[in-house]
């Protein structure tokens, strides 16, 4: 590359993105690196940022921001007509839903684009800073609670009054990964009384170390549904007869109930069935935080609010884009700790390792290369 590197700004195209891949923040942290930033108009705008804020932190805003970039940023995968102008061989960098758009990652292949998808950032220690999965998440677990309390007819803490007493709603958190840990603290402190459970036994102490009480299945030996990455795994049937035993009890006596339960590149596992929703007390909540990958729960649907049986089932198809602003300023840096972590001085450039760029790399030279794509 001749001259400093060029990063673009996409302006998300996708229905109901409001989220941006870049803030004044990042900008000014990428140019103070040597690069050169260009955005597109109205980028920002849907996160509070107004395309004056970027000219301010030093980028250029306008409709060619395309035109030679090196680097495109952006928060979902572009189709390829949003890429037109960029440099051959150029970077794009944001979440690809590799295993949904295969198509389009073959496309970026054939147009010689270098694909990394950041959903795919391993997880470990010197990644953590990088990982968008774990910045997203932890908002929507956050933001999951306060829309099932806007819709629950009730108050979450116990309030007492000289007109009586209000009881505390219960509230159960199906999953206990990022989101689900925010979910748990989120409900904790607006006073609601808090259980969890998740396949992997080792979240146990992780739901105590948050005030909650952890219901797990204790008659099923040796199962700790932990797989390579920290994920979830799928389970034994021997293990989901229990578990739905154990749900099946529990759930006819809460107010509300979240689940964030996600296996990479499959459907998300069935939680809860249209029978146990019959059980649950009428005025009850249900959000499904796994809704746009086929639902936790039977019956939901994507960004609307469905009734069964007297209860409410609620989910969005991108619940951190309901909190843009501060959904971006996460995404944007974990973008920025990415390739800032790789910055080579003396080429002016990120130069990616192995570990990490093999990790997310899913097309070079012309090729679908990532391993969990071919075959």
């Amino acid at each position: 590359m001749a001259g400093p590197v060029r990063i673009a700004v996409l302006r998300e195209r996708a229905s109901g993105e409001t989220r941006v891949s870049a803030t004044p923040e990042t900008v000014k942290k990428f140019i103070a690196l040597g690069a050169v930033v260009a955005v597109e108009p109205g980028a920002g705008l849907a996160a509070s940022i107004a395309d004056a804020d970027y000219a301010a932190a030093g980028a250029s805003v306008s409709d060619g921001a395309l035109t030679g970039a090196d680097i495109v940023l952006g928060v979902q995968g572009p189709e390829l007509a949003a890429l037109s102008g960029a440099h051959d061989g150029a970077w794009i960098v944001a979440g690809l839903d590799p295993f949904g758009n295969r198509a389009r990652v073959a496309a970026y292949a054939e147009q010689g684009f270098e694909a990394l998808a950041m959903e795919f950032m391993p997880r470990i220690t010197r990644a953590q800073s990088m990982d968008i999965l774990s910045s997203q998440s932890n908002l929507a677990g956050y933001k999951a609670v306060i829309d099932a309390a806007g819709v629950y007819g009730r108050a979450f803490p116990m309030m007492m009054t000289a007109a009586g007493t209000v009881s505390a709603a219960k509230a159960f958190v199906m999953g206990v990964g990022v989101a689900g840990l925010q979910a748990i603290a989120t409900a904790r402190r607006l006073g609601a009384q808090v259980s969890a459970t998740d396949v992997r036994s080792a979240t146990r102490e992780q739901i105590q170390s948050l005030g909650a009480k952890p219901i797990f299945v204790e008659s099923v030996a040796g199962i700790e549904g932990e797989g390579a990455g920290g994920y979830a795994t799928e389970m034994s049937e021997e293990y989901q007869r229990a578990q739905a035993e154990l749900v099946s009890g529990h759930i006819a006596k809460q107010d509300i109930v979240i689940t964030t339960a996600l296996i990479p590149g499959r459907a998300a596992p069935r939680l809860i069935s249209d029978a146990q929703i019959a059980t649950m007390k009428p005025g009850s909540v249900i959000f499904d935080l796994a809704v746009a990958q086929g639902g936790n729960v039977e019956g939901s649907v994507a960004d609307q609010v469905v009734e069964r049986h007297g209860v409410k089932i609620m989910g969005w198809s991108n619940t951190p884009a309901r909190l843009p602003a501060d959904a971006s300023a996460l995404f944007s840096r974990n973008l920025y700790n990415f390739l800032s972590a790789f910055w080579d001085k003396e080429a002016g450039r990120p130069v990616l390792d192995a570990e990490i760029g093999d990790a997310v790399r899913l097309t070079r030279g012309g090729q679908v290369v990532h391993p969990r794509l071919l075959g």
